[in-house]
């Protein structure tokens, strides 16, 4: 196999970790293979053509539950990359303490080129096509890359109707066909969209109390600005950390008084004014005022490496790389994106004293929402908002101490923690 291969480097991490611990190497070659990998072609009429595309589901482990990950249009979707993400999926569902177990799956296509007839076909097929591996207790998908809650909620829709055509004996009720995805609009749960950057707030406050830092003499750099970004920058905000710098795919804004100092940003404003632009360029908004007064645009690199006290990667994967990383100034690093520091530069920062709380700990607020989405339609019942919310950061705080403890009584670093809580429950 490729050495470069993401899923070659995902086991790579896993096997270190496993040695160190004498966890049996027979064990973690069983557990590093994919259960099963399905793929799939996918034939649609586009234009009096029709055009085939390439799907997969590869459904890692499901020794804790149902296999549980999301569902990604991109035109680089390969074998390769499902199998790596479904990985990190079983290890994130086993450190947040849900009953998943993991998958990922994915289309490679441009969404872009499709107009939304043609997307929702491609949806339905899809589901048509892995139908038999699906259910509520199978194997349960949700949105990721390039999806969303009405992706969703056709897929939802097609496998409705097919259990229903298929009149099986078993026939399960609505509300537990339902189950079988989430992220959904209808029937979905309130607060799941913000979930993920909630979920890596609540890390951050356990965080902050275990180093004895104020939120108010904190500062904070976020890549990204998206759905997770923008969410986590709110939410930190809100409980009184500085957040005095975020980027999105053009750029990044920061803004500073007369001596130079970072003026934290007004993140609502901030977020109302690139709704209205398209883009941050130009989103100088602090005190409740957008003006251009010590407002400076940067780049995506240089938000990496500014002397902040904490830096959110919640973009992309690989942002933080051995060419970067002896420039990067921040203290803490919380993992919001997928892998967004490599391994080297992740054992280089760490070295240097940098602490590091990996992705497959922060991020995973989006699963334990996930969890929260499927137990409420299992029940037919619907939740609400502030309750999800109390839940999911009762669900982070417990994740993250189990964590912190593991990692105080191996004398080791937070990533190599959470990868030995995971191991240890799924090879239970």
């Amino acid at each position: 196999m490729n050495e470069n291969s993401i899923y070659q480097k995902s086991r790579q991490e896993v096997f270190e970790v496993g040695e160190k611990y004498n966890i049996s190497e027979e064990k973690l070659e069983e557990f590093l293979e994919p259960d099963k990998i399905l793929e799939i072609k996918i034939p649609i009429k586009i234009d009096d053509e029709t055009i085939t595309f390439k799907g997969f589901r590869s459904q890692h482990n499901n020794n804790l539950g149902p296999y549980k990950g999301g569902l990604r249009f991109h035109p680089n979707v390969n074998k390769d990359e499902v199998m790596a993400l479904s990985l990190w999926m079983s290890l994130k569902t086993a450190v947040v303490g849900v009953p998943f177990g993991g998958a990922k799956g994915g289309i490679a296509v441009d969404p872009k080129q499709l107009s939304e007839k043609e997307l929702e076909n491609l949806s339905r097929e899809y589901v048509r096509r892995v139908y038999e591996i699906l259910g509520p207790q199978k194997d349960i998908p949700a949105p990721d890359v390039n999806t969303n809650p009405k992706i969703i909620d056709w897929m939802v829709d097609e496998y409705v109707k097919i259990n229903q055509k298929l009149k099986n004996k078993s026939q399960i009720s609505k509300n537990e066909l339902y189950a079988t995805f989430t992220g959904k609009k209808k029937l979905g749960l309130s607060g799941r969209t913000e979930a993920t950057g909630f979920g890596g707030v609540a890390i951050l406050k356990k965080l902050s109390e275990k180093l004895k830092l104020k939120p108010e003499n904190t500062t904070v750099a976020i890549m990204g600005f998206g759905n997770v970004g923008y969410y986590f920058a709110d939410f930190a905000s809100k409980a009184g950390f500085k957040v005095v710098a975020v980027s999105d795919s053009k750029g990044g804004i920061i803004k500073r008084d007369s001596k130079g100092n970072f003026i934290p940003l007004d993140i609502p404003l901030v977020y109302e004014c690139k709704m209205e632009k398209g883009s941050l360029n130009g989103c100088y908004c602090a005190g409740g005022v957008c003006d251009t007064r010590g407002g400076q645009l940067i780049t995506n690199e240089e938000l990496l490496q500014l002397p902040v006290d904490i830096l959110v990667p919640a973009a992309l994967e690989n942002v933080i790389t051995e060419n970067n990383m002896q420039n990067i100034k921040a203290k803490i690093i919380v993992e919001m994106a997928n892998g967004p520091v490599t391994p080297k530069a992740k054992h280089y920062l760490i070295k240097k004293g940098v602490f590091i709380t990996p992705d497959i700990l922060a991020n995973s607020g989006g699963v334990a929402g996930s969890y929260i989405e499927w137990e409420q339609n299992l029940k037919n019942k619907t939740y609400k908002k502030d309750d999800v919310l109390k839940r999911l950061e009762k669900l982070m705080f417990s994740a993250f101490e189990n964590v912190w403890k593991t990692a105080e009584r191996e004398n080791t670093n937070l990533p190599e923690a959470s990868y030995l809580v995971a191991l240890q429950r799924i090879l239970k």
